[in-house]
């Protein structure tokens, strides 16, 4: 299974952006799908995740009400839209997925089986 991230870039704080992840998998409709990012000398963070079974979304309080992610099943593809962005929105953003089929979507990293190269987003103030 292969995740290509982009969409990445440098924007102005209060500007937006739209990360991509397509997956090379036709199962990918049965992956949960997870957004996560790293920050120059800090660990990976979770950012949000979108369940396989319903489509329903859980964010970081961090990202929440700026940030949506939504996906389609027929492009095998997963978003992330990045929304009044702020300068500590600045990492490596990175998509993965949970091939594990659970009704319960997840936050830790250790459970997500696949990951992308990762896309850099910087935000100047």
């Amino acid at each position: 299974v292969q995740l290509q991230a982009s969409g990445g870039g440098s924007v102005r704080a209060g500007g937006s952006l739209r990360l991509a992840c397509a997956v090379s998998q036709p199962k990918f409709r049965t992956y949960s799908m997870g957004w996560f990012r790293q920050a120059p000398g800090k660990e990976r963070e979770f950012v949000a995740v979108i369940s396989w079974m319903d489509g329903k979304e859980y964010y970081a309080d961090s990202v929440k009400g700026r940030f949506t992610i939504s996906r389609d099943n027929a492009k095998n593809t997963v978003f992330l839209l990045l929304s009044s962005l702020k300068p500590e929105d600045t990492a490596a953003y990175y998509c993965a997925a949970d091939t594990s089929r659970s009704s319960y979507y997840t936050i830790s990293s250790e459970d997500y089986d696949y990951w992308g190269q990762g896309t850099q987003v910087t935000v100047s103030s």
